[in-house]
């Protein structure tokens, strides 16, 4: 009986996705395709680890 409830929330879901738009940042396009840098700044993901750090003993092959 479940299977008339699963198909409609299925629809429901495709027809979200059919008709979802987001918006567009035209500028960032641009800058993306042209090769320019974005006039505005771009969040950059942090840095977490540090080249100059030794690896971990845990990880290093054992001769």
């Amino acid at each position: 009986m479940g299977r008339g409830r699963q198909k409609a929330k299925q629809t429901k879901v495709a027809r979200e996705l059919k008709y979802y738009s987001p918006s567009t940042d035209y500028r960032a396009l641009e800058a993306e395709l042209t090769g320019h840098e974005p006039s505005t700044p771009v969040a950059t993901e942090p840095r977490w680890h540090d080249d100059d750090e030794e690896p971990d003993e845990r990880w290093t092959a054992h001769r």
